[in-house]
């Protein structure tokens, strides 16, 4: 059973979440706290941390950092700030975020994307569905012709090996471009725009390959 460990200084929220997810088969602990969270966490080990950033005790980004010492466990950040503190989030090493207020269903699939694990089987990087066509990351190709330069296979391969998983822009500009591009964002713009010219049925409005404006991008399937 997945464990889940939910952090949040509201009590209707906790009371909320724990109700939905518990329903749902999860094993859930809830904390109101960021120092009895990290204490929490260190003893129960969960799977997954839900995590606000607005905590009384301690900023969430610092818990983030407290967490990253020890444990790779996804977090999925819970904001109402705005997206500054959202990419502050990621940057720290929270894996994904939920806008408040949110729906049960947007955060099961966070949770459900955040859970499926690194490991990707090659099997299932032979078809992968994206608009009307296949993408093959084996070996490297697309249905119906279409052909995408070496640094379009290299950004679309990051996003499609992590299904519904938000991907940083630095994560991204760092993986493709390198360490010292992380403020080219212009970069990512324009070969997002070329990836859903040549694969979504579409472009103007992309429905796998999408924009969390200011934030990263996100393979949906």
């Amino acid at each position: 059973m997945t464990k889940i460990l939910v952090v949040d200084d509201e009590p209707r929220l906790l009371r909320e979440l724990r109700v939905n997810l518990v329903a749902r088969r999860y094993d859930v602990e809830v904390t109101r706290d960021g120092g009895t969270a990290l204490r929490q966490a260190a003893a129960w080990h969960p799977d997954v941390v839900v995590l606000d950033l607005g905590l009384p005790d301690i900023d969430g980004v610092e818990v983030i950092h407290g967490l990253r010492g020890w444990t790779k466990i996804p977090i999925i950040v819970l904001s109402g700030r705005g997206g500054a503190d959202v990419v502050d989030a990621l940057d720290a090493g929270a894996d994904d975020y939920v806008t408040k207020p949110f729906g049960i269903d947007e955060l099961l699939a966070r949770i459900r994307a955040a859970t499926r694990g690194d490991v990707v089987h090659e099997s299932e990087l032979t078809e992968i569905p994206v608009g009307d066509h296949l993408v093959d990351l084996v070996h490297l190709t697309v249905s119906d012709g279409i052909r995408l330069t070496p640094t379009e296979w290299h950004l679309l391969a990051i996003l499609l090996r992590n299904p519904g998983r938000l991907i940083s822009q630095r994560r991204l500009l760092t993986e493709v471009w390198g360490p010292g591009h992380v403020k080219e964002t212009n970069y990512l713009r324009q070969y997002m725009a070329q990836l859903r010219r040549k694969l979504e049925t579409d472009p103007a409005r992309p429905r796998h390959l999408l924009t969390e404006a200011g934030i990263g991008y996100r393979f949906q399937p």
